[in-house]
This record gives C-alpha cells, structure tokens and sequence, in this order.
C-alpha cells in the first residue's frame, strides 16, 4: 500500500497545534494510532527541556545532527568534543563549543533559523533523548540553537559502547572524497554496521496550502534518528542502493512522517575502529507490504535508500568506540544474509515437498549431536539435521509439540522386521538452535511392550547415530501472548501454571523456555508458576535449567518442587519445597487469587488428581489443559457457568514519572505493570514475590492513582503501591493519566 500526503487525515480530528506534522500524521491515521498520539504527545513532546535532559547533554562528548541543506537534501553528521561542550543557559537554549570536520555539508548551513534535528545518545548506558531546534547564532567556536521540540526515546536496538578519545597528534592527516556511488570500502562499512543514524528534512513549503494547520510550526524541519541491528542488517543492493529494516518504534514516525512529504534521507555511518565517517544523502521508498519483512523479527516494514551524493571523511574523528554488548532486542533480529538462507532453504524446501507429494508419509534423518543424562530416568537427546535434509529449514513448532520418531534399524530388525514408532514432546524451545527431546527409562516385565524403545534410546544410541522424524504434531501448547480480554480492566498476560509429575516436566521445559525468549522479544513475560513433583532429587529433571530461568526472569518463571522421598541431605526451601504430593494445601501456599491457566502432563493418576483438585479449588474445566493422549487422558467435569474477575478500570496510556531517578516516560497498556514499566526503563526496584503478597516492592505514590490487577495481601498505607501488581488506573475525563512515584 503507498501511503502518501493526505490533507486532513481524520476530518473529525480537530486538535490545536499537533506535536506532529501531516506526514506524521497520516502514518498513525493509516496505522489506525493516530488519536492515542495526539493525547499522548502533547504530553511528553515539550517546547522546552526539562531539567534531566539538560544534565544529559551537558555530560555528553558527543551529538548527532540532522539537517536540510538549500537543495533540500537531508543530512546526518556527528558534533563531538570533550565532555562539557554541550551547555545549556536555559530550559530553551544549548549552545554547542564545538564545529563540524572538514568535508562535513552541516559547515556550509550554520546560518540563522536553519532546522536541526539533534540526538544526544549515551552509548555505554543506551540512554538518549530528541530535540528539534534552530540556529540563533553561530561562530567558528559555538553554535547556538533554540529548542522548538525536546521528547524521550526508548533504548531499542542500542548496542552498548565505550568510548575514548585520542591524542589527534596521532591520527593520519583527515582527507575528504565525494562520492557518486559506493565503493568496495563504503559497501563494506555498510554491511558490517551494527549501528547508522538516519536524518530527514521537511521544509516550510508543507504549510503552503494550510493543510498542515493542526500542526506548530515546530513539528516541521529536521529530524536525526538512530537505527541498529545485526551487523549484516543493512543489504547493499548494489553500487547506489540500500534496504533496511524499520524495526518497532514508539508511533512517532518522525522519520518515516518526514520520508512521505519528503521521501529523502541522510544516512551517517561510522567506523567505531578507525574515526572515519561515510555521509551520505539520495532518495527513499518506503516498502510498506514487503514480503521480505516477515524475516526479521519485531521489523513492521521495510524501505530503500538510493545514493544521490556523499562524502567519506577519513580519519576525522578523534575517538574510539569499544563493543561492549548487543541490545536484546538486536539479537532477536535479523540480517539479510539469513533471509537469503532462509528463502533458499524454503525454496529447497518447496522442491523437496514436490518430490514427496506421492508419500503418505514423509521422515527426515536427523542426527543425535549431544546426549545429556538429565536424572537418573531421563535422557535428553540433542538432534539436527544430517547432510542430506540440512537445505530444509529446521521444523516449525510450538512449544508442547511432541516428534514422531522412528528408531533405527536394528532395532526394528528385533521386532518382526517392522517399524517401531514412538512419541516424545520436544523438551527445547522453537527458537533453540537444535530440536531436543528427552526420555524416560521405561520399566516393564514384558520388554517387547512398555519400554522396549526408551531403553534402546538410553542403552544403545551414541552421538552421531541417527533417528527419523516426523513434523511435530499436539494441541497441548503455549500461548507465550495469550492476553486475558476483558472489558472491564486493561488485557494484561494471563499468567500460567504448569502442574508436572514425573517425565510430564518435558512439555514444561520447553513451554517455559519459549516464553523467556518471547519476554526478551517483546520485552513481556507471561508469568508462569511450574509446580513439579518427583520421587528425589536423582529422578527430577531440568532442576538446574528452571533455576537459570527463574534468574534470567527475576522472578518472572518460578519453579516449585515435590518430592515424595527427598534425600536426606537436601535443603527444604532451597532443594525442594514440599515433602509429598501435591496437594491443595501447597497450590493454595504458592499461587495467589488470579485468572490462570492450567497445564497438565504426567502419569494418568497424576492428571486426573490434579484436575479433580483444580476443579475442588474452583477452576473452570476450560482453564486447565492437559497433555491427554492414550491412557492419560482426563476425565473431565463441565463448568455449568463460569466467574470472571473485575477490577477496577485501568489507563490505556499515562505517563509515568520517577522523581528520585529523574525518568518520566510513557506507559501503554502492553507495558504491564509498574515493576516490569520500572526494569524496563533502566530501573532496579526492589522486589519479592511478583504477585501481591511479601510487600518488597512497596513504593510510595506521590501523585495519581493505580488499578490492582489482582488480589493483594501486603499492608499498605493509603500513600503506598505495590509495584508487582500495580498499574495507571483510569480516571474520568483525563485520557492520558500521570503517576508520580518515589523512585
């Protein structure tokens, strides 16, 4: 779909003096995030600095600056000097001591009333923030700017860096070329960069026939903007051409706005290694149903980049930078040689499927890789795929799936020469870079029956033997974004109990693996509280690797053991928690008053207990799941009628604000609570229990109002929050609401 100018984007619409520009104001109308915008950037998009970012600039020794030359070409470039050279006398006034390099076009636009856009990034922290502002005077010593804009940023994609500046005495002589296309050098920089900045330009020219009246004047000029990923993210399409990623943002669509009145774009690459820096300006097209997109998570759309000039400045930075640590966010995402692989692999796929249309059934060999003695019953089995299947992507499943497998032939040759198929749930998650599946060892009188497969599995199958598999198949799965709608509180993740006897663990782990990879996709965790039960200490498997989740977490995952027959040298508390089955007594200890979900897996006594239990506590027969296939299936009770929980109305968006840290941000409904808002932000409140109960991340509330989205039993004064549980309740008549806590 192009999107493209549109005059009056919502006619019923009628706000004074927008935040936003009309290009920014037709993507969020077509992207239907128009109206939340309006009442949300008027909040947070100020004419002026506060206090906290005026501190910010002033300690940086660097600032990047976007701005339109008197062609209308846009261009990103990199102000730098000694910490201190940014000032700012006033709440509406930076004065910048320093000046652009040799070669820099920002050297030839230093006039009165020229736009800037400027981003004061702190790498080694990912913390940055935005200004729009104009030049007031300027010498060959200091610029001086004039705020029009000054806004937050979130720290997506950001990859943390030291830096440090060098002795200039001992860098080369710094040298300007110009550039018409993309040499080797530059194409090379480009598609090793982690990290680029992004500038773009809309002139007065957009007021000219007043269908930008609902705007100010300072939503129009220049804006800088960063952009991140792998390094590989950025596809060189040939000598003139890029495409890159547009990765989820905040709404603004500054860039994006700018790119639909003016679909032009400076980028700025640096070399973090050497000081150089490649500037370049051309034309852009937004790709905004590109197929290609779906290959790099969180990215909404792509765009291209087409050279019209540029400029390569060598040696011109007298500063070096030092990777410390990829962005989570980036390591989520992609690059363009792995969509190249993954559609070669879909195509090979594709072939391959043609040739095995006639076969009913279709088995690939896979092959054992590693072999892990989880306890003293089970066995994890590590698989990929062999030479001859390794062009096919890995099979897509979700969490809870189980593999048909078939084992090998001599096995099958001690069985009447016939086949010998068995099921195991895969015990990895989708994203895990190999398939894993864990087995028990069976016990039998009779080996030709029960067992006869898992001791063959455990006795006789080394690294490197291979098993055929068949596409993962089940029902029993994990919705890591599962919502619980309502319309009486805001949707938040319906939280998750997993209830596991014995080898039932194996669904578990890998449920619980997915939604820790998904919370640092999303930056949002379905809390999830697995509750398993075992003989001892040697027969439970995964104790390890729960712990590590539960860490990874803080909290978010928890893990509860029942042994019926614990060790003798065993902590209570630390190596188990209860002493027996699991009982009423224990699942009421654990989980406070909440709308979950139930899984359960383990042996057909196990399964049929726990439901009847759940059933005795009150859950409603659809909120437990159970792992039901041959003599473990459930037999179940039907709910007459069903309760649903209400609390009071919780805000859509607020702002947030933490006086002691000096953060204010905006908080969306997909934010969750006000702990998870907090961590999210940078910030480490204290906490206990996650749910209500133990009263450590009790904070005082200074200003505002907070909904509970479940029961509470900490004491609270009328001033306190518990941050676990708590989130920006609505109040009539205002649309955006503020929290100020003491933080």
């Amino acid at each position: 779909m192009d999107i493209k100018p549109n005059p009056n984007p919502n006619p019923n619409l009628k706000l004074r003096a927008s935040p936003f520009h009309r290009g920014e104001q037709t993507i969020q109308e077509k992207l239907g995030v128009r109206e939340q915008m309006e009442r949300f950037g008027s909040r947070v998009i100020r004419d002026h600095m506060p206090q906290q970012h005026r501190d910010f600039y002033q300690q940086l020794p660097f600032i990047f600056v976007g701005h339109g030359d008197k062609d209308g070409w846009p261009w990103a470039s990199i102000l730098f000097n000694k910490p201190g050279f940014i000032h700012s006398p006033d709440e509406q006034s930076l004065h910048l001591n320093t000046q652009p390099v040799l070669g820099d076009p920002l050297l030839k636009a230093l006039d009165a009333n020229t736009k800037l856009g400027l981003l004061g990034i702190e790498l080694e922290t990912r913390r940055r923030n935005r200004l729009a502002a104009h030049i007031t005077a300027s010498t060959d010593k200091q610029i001086q700017l004039s705020i029009d804009q000054s806004f937050g940023n979130c720290p997506q994609y950001i990859q943390k860096r030291e830096y440090e500046f060098i002795d200039p005495n001992t860098m080369p002589k710094s040298s300007v070329e110009a550039l018409t296309e993309l040499d080797l050098s530059a194409q090379q920089l480009i598609a090793n960069s982690d990290t680029f900045f992004v500038a773009s330009f809309v002139n007065n020219d957009i007021n000219s026939d007043n269908s930008n009246a609902d705007s100010s004047d300072a939503s129009i000029g220049a804006d800088v903007s960063h952009r991140g990923g792998k390094p590989g993210f950025i596809r060189v399409d040939n000598n003139k051409s890029l495409t890159i990623p547009d990765y989820l943002g905040n709404n603004h669509f500054n860039t994006l706005g700018n790119f639909v009145e003016n679909p032009k774009a400076g980028l700025l690459f640096i070399d973090f290694d050497k000081g150089h820096i490649l500037t370049l300006t051309g034309r852009v097209e937004i790709l905004w149903q590109s197929e290609d997109s779906q290959y790099f998570t969180g990215a909404e759309r792509l765009w291209t980049f087409h050279l019209e000039q540029g400029y390569r400045l060598n040696y011109s930075l007298p500063l070096r930078w030092k990777l410390n640590e990829f962005s989570p966010n980036t390591l989520m995402t992609g690059t363009w040689a792995e969509v190249a692989k993954q559609k070669a692999q879909q195509e090979q796929q594709k072939k391959q499927q043609r040739q095995l249309e006639s076969h009913q059934a279709q088995w690939h060999d896979y092959q054992v890789v590693n072999i892990v003695d989880e306890s003293s019953l089970i066995k994890s089995f590590y698989l990929q795929p062999t030479d001859t299947v390794k062009a096919l992507p890995k099979f897509n499943f979700t969490a809870g799936q189980f593999l048909t497998v078939k084992v090998p032939t001599t096995l099958r040759n001690t069985v009447n020469g016939k086949d010998v198929i068995r099921t195991y749930t895969i015990s990895s998650a989708p994203a895990d870079p190999l398939l894993r599946i864990s087995v028990k060892r069976e016990t039998s009188a009779d080996s030709k029956h029960k067992g006869l497969v898992s001791h063959y599995l455990h006795d006789n199958i080394k690294l490197g033997h291979i098993v055929q598999l068949k596409a993962p198949k089940g029902d029993f799965v994990l919705d890591a974004a599962e919502l619980i709608p309502t319309k009486l509180i805001t949707a938040k993740l319906r939280p998750t109990v997993l209830l596991a006897g014995g080898v039932g663990i194996t669904p578990m782990i890998a449920m619980a693996r997915h939604a820790m990879f998904e919370a640092i996709r999303t930056r949002s965790l379905r809390p999830i509280t697995v509750i398993a039960a075992a003989k001892n200490a040697q027969q439970r498997a995964f104790f390890d690797e729960f712990n590590q989740l539960s860490e990874q977490s803080q909290g978010g995952i928890r893990t509860f053991w029942a042994l019926s027959q614990p060790e003798s040298d065993l902590k209570p508390g630390q190596d188990y928690h209860h002493q027996g089955r699991i009982n009423k007594d224990l699942l009421q200890a654990i989980l406070p008053i909440d709308d979950y979900d139930f899984y359960l897996c383990g042996p057909s006594a196990f399964m049929q207990s726990m439901y009847d239990l759940l059933r005795e506590l009150g859950v409603s027969n659809e909120r437990i799941k159970a792992e039901e296939f041959g003599p473990a299936s459930l037999t179940r009770q039907h709910d007459a009628s069903s309760v649903e929980f209400i609390a009071i109305p919780s805000a859509s968006v607020a702002v947030i604000e933490f006086n002691q840290s000096e953060v204010e941000q905006t908080w969306t409904a997909e934010e969750g609570t006000l702990l998870e808002f907090a961590e999210n932000h940078g910030l480490t409140p204290e906490f206990g229990c996650r749910s209500g109960q133990c009263g450590a991340c009790k904070t005082k509330l200074l200003a505002g109002k907070v909904s509970y989205q479940t029961e509470i039993s900490a004491d609270l004064r009328d001033d306190e929050v518990l941050l676990c549980c708590a989130v920006p309740a609505a109040i009539d008549g205002e649309d955006v609401v503020r929290i100020k806590l003491e933080m």
